[in-house]
């Protein structure tokens, strides 16, 4: 033991305060992490693709809620553009909500050089 140290004496300054603090900070941004989710959950994006033949809505658990085609786009012998219309429309809506994603929660955690957030 050190000069001046006692048994069971624990050094002063020590990093317990510092640790809880960082704790309680993490605790913090995981409740605003999950109500931003839950934000984005509740967010729809509609998408066209064809010239508004085909629409397409997303909402943001990338769920395709609502689907739209124009009649004039139903062409029996011409299946293959209407399942790339509705591909573009698709993979559109489901891009924007994932930038939409991106963005709010790099507002929360921009300067925290987190990957993968």
């Amino acid at each position: 033991m050190g000069k001046g140290m006692r048994a069971g004496k624990k050094p002063s300054g020590g990093g317990g305060g510092s640790m809880q603090k960082q704790l309680q900070q993490m605790q913090a941004m995981q409740r605003k992490m999950e109500a931003i989710q839950a934000e984005i959950e509740e967010k729809e994006i509609s998408t066209t693709a064809g010239g508004g033949a085909v629409t397409v809505t997303v909402n943001g658990k990338k769920e395709i809620t609502k689907l739209e085609l124009k009649p004039e786009i139903v062409d029996p012998e011409d299946i293959e553009m209407l399942q790339d219309l509705i591909m573009v429309a698709v993979n559109e809506g489901i891009r924007q909500i994932e930038e939409i994603s991106n963005t709010e929660m790099s507002k929360l955690t921009g300067g925290l050089g987190i990957p993968g957030l």
